[in-house]
């Protein structure tokens, strides 16, 4: 029972970090990064995606304040 609760865990943990990886971040109109899991990541519509918030940092957006 242990190791079927283990393996359903990884199972679980591999599905939504690869969920997570498939969405990409926004960079904003306004030069706002915003990550996947970010306040408002879902709310943004007008955005250039990039694969890793270290490459959109490096195009030259900046992380949300809050």
């Amino acid at each position: 029972m242990k190791k079927i609760l283990i393996s359903l865990a990884a199972i679980l943990f591999l599905v939504t970090g690869a969920y997570a990886q498939s969405q990409p971040v926004k960079m904003s109109k306004t030069g706002i990064c915003h990550a996947p899991n970010s306040t408002y990541y879902s709310q943004t519509k007008n955005f250039k995606p990039y694969k890793t918030l270290d490459e959109c940092l490096k195009a030259g957006g900046r992380m949300p304040k809050k």
